[in-house]
Formats: structure tokens, sequence, C-alpha cells
């Protein structure tokens, strides 16, 4: 018989202890890698696919922190007398059961934790009650992992306060964080919902608020960038040495949707770096982000949306 279209509660093996364990053990985090997880939080279908190709790196370059992905439970729902799943939804469990079975990662369904301004939703801040851990990663999509080393470090570095984020951006853009650090608590937890506004929740503005590490270790100052800044670097740029020594790339620029859809040629003339080694880094991001999209989720770029 045909599978249920609705989701088992898969709950992916945990990723194992490898040759890197001896490399790590140095910088193993507090509790050990058993108590860091790597989290996504899924709102949209569009970016269940970036979620799996995050947790897609962090299996093949053998990550030893856990893999959590967060969904909404209603995805799992069946409605009675529905004949046929609407594709995007058929889609997304493909790719969730894809995430627990390939790539050892527990998928936990989530209902909304607060209503504001009439609506019902789960908050970034809803990450500070995974108390199963004592760090996680938050990673805003859409963007392009090149190298683990680096991210798993993070799991290392002091907290300053719960909620922390890395800003890749320059000194010329806003400091919106491209990775988030959160360390859960049940305290933490409540008080950060009990000061979410209550008229709108703005994500964007959440983010905007979070408090910034001052500053990375020295080692460490290349683990993340953002494809919007590549418009800002100097004539000594280059990008083949950018594109090895970076850990993540937030992928983020104005006038463009995001790497899922298939631009149109004037947006992305609008946002391509001039300066030649800064467009090559920009073009392969994206590229590359295209090409390992159709790889783990066999999907082809979404067409832009039309406007008027």
């Amino acid at each position: 018989p045909p599978p249920s279209p609705v989701l088992a509660k898969h709950f992916g093996t945990p990723p194992g202890h490898s040759f890197f364990d001896k490399y790590l053990a140095s910088n193993r985090p507090k509790g050990g890698w058993s108590k860091v997880a790597y989290t996504q939080l899924v709102r949209e279908h569009l970016h269940v696919c970036n979620a799996l190709m995050l947790f897609a790196v962090l299996e093949e370059q053998e990550s030893m922190a856990q893999r959590v992905l967060l969904y909404p439970n209603e995805w799992d729902a069946k409605a009675s007398g529905q004949k046929s799943l609407d594709p995007r939804l058929e889609t997304s469990r493909r790719l969730l059961r894809e995430a627990a079975k390939r790539y050892r990662v527990m998928l936990q369904p989530v209902e909304p934790m607060v209503k504001i301004g009439g609506e019902s939703v789960f908050p970034l801040a809803g990450l500070l009650s995974l108390s199963a851990y004592s760090r996680v990663i938050y990673l805003p999509p859409s963007g392009l992992v090149l190298d683990t080393a680096g991210l798993d470090h993070l799991f290392t570095l002091p907290m300053e306060s719960s909620i922390l984020g890395i800003s890749a951006g320059s000194a010329i853009e806003s400091a919106s964080p491209s990775v988030v650090l959160l360390q859960p608590s049940k305290d933490t937890f409540q008080a950060e919902l009990a000061a979410l506004p209550a008229d709108k929740y703005d994500e964007d503005h959440y983010l905007s608020k979070v408090r910034l590490l001052a500053d990375l270790p020295e080692d460490q100052v290349h683990v993340v960038a953002r494809t919007s800044g590549l418009r800002f670097e100097d004539d000594g740029f280059d990008a083949d040495e950018f594109l090895d020594s970076t850990s993540y790339v937030h992928i983020a620029d104005p006038n463009m949707l995001g790497p899922e859809f298939d631009a149109p040629r004037q947006s992305i003339a609008s946002a391509r770096p001039d300066k030649p080694q800064s467009k090559k880094a920009w073009q392969d991001i994206y590229e590359k982000y295209r090409i390992r999209r159709m790889d783990v989720c066999g999907l082809d770029l979404e067409p832009a949306p039309k406007v008027g």
C-alpha cells in the first residue's frame, strides 16, 4: 500500500563519533556534542529545502552536533475527504522524511506558542524552550554552508547573553545577525515570550534587536559572510580565498527575493557587485546554491513572482 501522507515522527539517529572527535577534543562544547544542536525553524514550504541543504553538509562533513528541525504541526494533518495533497506540502513532507532518514535530523512538529495581533505564531524565541540542549545555533534562511568546522567552534564561544547574534554585514549595512546562538532555559524562554510586543510579530525587527557578539576570535573572523557585503570589498579581495576561508555565507541582497528564485536579469544586475573578484564570488555562491538545491532536494529554482 502507498505510504500514509502523514509524516511518521522520525527522531533521526544522533550523529556519532568519528576521527574528528580527537581533533575537536580540546574544543568540546560544555556537556559534550550531545548537548548542542543546529536548529532550523521553518514556517514556509519555500525554506524546507534550505534546511535540508544545511543538514546535508553537516552529515557529509561529519559534524557531531545534533540536528533539530521544527516545522508547523499542521503539515502532519490530513484533511478529511482530501484526495490529493497540495504539491508544496507533498514536497515538504518528502524533504522532511529525507532529513530524518539520510541526515539524522530530529523532526519536531510545533504548535503556535503565542497570539500576537490576532495572529498565532511560533516566534524565534521558542528555540529557547529546547532545554535538552545547552546551546543551539540557528541560521536564518537562506544560506550556504561551506565548512562546518568553523561553525562547530561557535558552540564553544563564551555566551554574553542567552541570545547572541553574529553579524556578517559591513559597517555600511545594518547589523542584523546572520547566525544566532541561543542558550535555552525555561526562565529565559518565559521572559522572552513575555517581552514580545502585543500588536505584531516581525521577526526581522526581533533579529535587529538581538545583542551582537562584539568580536570573534582572530582565527574565526572569516566564519560568517553575507553576499550583500561583497559590494564593499576592496581591490585586494580574492574570490577563491574568500570561498576557501568562509564557513557560512548568508545569501541576502537588496532587490533579490532569495537564492531559491530565478531572479530577473535587472534584479541580478542591481545586486551584483561591480568589481571583478567580488562579482565572481557573488556569482559562484548563487550558482553553488542552485546546484546544491537540485542535488540535495531535486528542486529547480522557483519562478520569480509576477509584479502587478
